[in-house]
């Protein structure tokens, strides 16, 4: 899996991307073409790497930074003049500047890392035969052109058309056929650097991919997480940066949560706007940054590596495919149920399950879910504000509606009863008064007398 083909993901990962200072085009199409690691000795290296360009990043001056990101500007895409170079085959006069450029790019990126001994960090090669047999007058510069150096019959043509201009036609001729076979005799010494170069168009985007993380952990107050080696995933005041920053801009402070799951279901429930959505929305953005190598949002965390991450939320109505909401959701399930059987380490995050059929059926499709996946080798989190018996699952609720706001901690309870809090989130938000005391006239004569302080009405 790349992280294109999950970066529209609901759990918020284009807000991290686009958070991302990254300074070329190139470098961001490696980055949305890399694969999700799976393996925890890469995903180790991986975070061994951004801890040491973190750790950069506090040493050095603005001034210093801000020449490294210049030059990280000018990385360009040249793929396919690599491919072509790798094919043999004769490049023209722009394919040849471009890997001029790229050469001395990667010398000056690779002698300014060098300073601070981080050129090792990220190994870029030495391309400095390939900027001599483009830059036979050794100026240095980052253009190109048939230099005259290459043939001396070159200096004699371009003189000639100078001094003769009647003659220019045809002394441009004989100067084009020596400038192509120039262009041929280039390419043949190149060819062999052509899996070098390669490597220094990666490094460099490697490189400008790493800066901008370390920045992102800076910027956003990430951590560093730890490897989990008992399948249990454990996060201390977990956030989520795309609504923490809505919040702020309204003057609103996001409150931090604290959770873990192993391999046994976990239960997560409370009423509506209880921040049920925003905790799985945030550990599957967490799995995926950790899985991506990027900084996570929390105090602290140790995070299990899996194989498989699904994430099935809200509305999933799939007006292409021609289904409705619950037809969309229960297919996306399934697919969750027919990945357990596979031999794979596999994260399930499902909010509210069944949310759109009526609450009899729909309870019982959740309670069947859970003993359905209760069984396997996986971890799944889920959400629900129906009342259901949770079985083998570990219940989690949210802490809810106390002296007039919500409390969203998450504290364990032996039950999944969903406390009763809509009438009082709703009068909390300034709803109708009249609207509020006719549906608790109506509650109260239909329940139980005997509810208590987390269930009043």
């Amino acid at each position: 899996m790349q992280l294109k083909n999950i970066i529209e993901s609901p759990c918020g990962l284009r807000f991290m991307l686009d958070k991302l200072e990254l300074q070329s085009g190139f470098a961001r199409r490696w980055l949305l073409d890399s694969p999700m690691m799976t393996r925890a000795e890469e995903i180790v290296a991986s975070y061994d790497e951004l801890r040491r360009f973190t750790d950069f990043l506090k040493q050095v001056d603005t001034l210093y930074i801000n020449t490294l990101l210049h030059k990280l500007c000018d990385l360009k895409d040249i793929r396919t003049t690599i491919r072509n170079l790798h094919q043999s085959a004769v490049l023209d006069d722009i394919e040849l500047f471009e890997v001029k450029h790229l050469a001395i790019l990667a010398a000056d990126v690779k002698k300014l890392l060098g300073e601070h001994g981080m050129d090792q960090v990220v190994e870029i090669p030495d391309l400095d035969e390939v900027i001599s047999i483009l830059d036979p007058d050794g100026m240095k510069i980052a253009t190109f052109y048939i230099y005259d150096s290459y043939d001396e019959r070159l200096k004699d043509l371009r003189a000639q058309m100078r001094r003769h201009p009647e003659q220019q036609e045809d002394l441009l001729f004989q100067a084009g056929e020596i400038e192509e076979v120039v262009r041929t005799e280039l390419s043949k010494r190149l060819h062999p650097f052509a899996p070098v170069i390669q490597q220094a168009q990666i490094a460099l985007a490697r490189i400008d991919v790493d800066v901008a993380r370390a920045m992102q952990v800076q910027q956003l107050g990430l951590c560093f997480p730890t490897l989990s080696q008992d399948g249990t995933s454990q996060f201390e005041a977990m956030f989520h940066p795309q609504v923490q920053e809505a919040l702020a801009s309204r003057g609103r402070d996001f409150q931090p949560v604290s959770i873990a799951y192993g391999t046994e279901p976990t239960l997560i429930t409370g009423a509506n706007m209880g921040g049920k959505t925003v905790v799985l929305k945030t550990l599957t953005l967490c799995q995926y940054l950790f899985q991506f190598g990027f900084g996570i949002p929390a105090q602290a965390a140790r995070i299990a590596v899996k194989d498989d991450i699904h994430f099935c939320i809200g509305d999933e109505q799939s007006v292409e495919k021609g289904l409705s909401s619950f037809a969309a959701e229960m297919k996306n399930i399934d697919a969750v149920i027919k990945a357990s059987r596979e031999n794979k380490k596999l994260l399930a995050l499902i909010d509210e399950p069944a949310r759109t059929t009526n609450p009899t059926e729909g309870a019982a499709l959740v309670s069947a879910l859970l003993r359905v996946l209760a069984g396997r080798d996986m971890s799944l989190v889920m959400t629900t504000h129906y009342d259901i018996e949770p079985g083998e699952a570990r219940c989690l609720r949210v802490k809810g509606f106390e002296n007039g706001s919500m409390d969203y901690t998450l504290v364990e309870v032996q039950d999944g009863e969903v406390p009763h809090e809509a009438l009082n989130i709703a009068q909390s938000l300034g709803i109708d008064q009249e609207w509020i005391e006719k549906a608790r006239e109506l509650l109260l004569a239909t329940l139980p007398a005997t509810l208590d302080k987390n269930n009043h009405y």
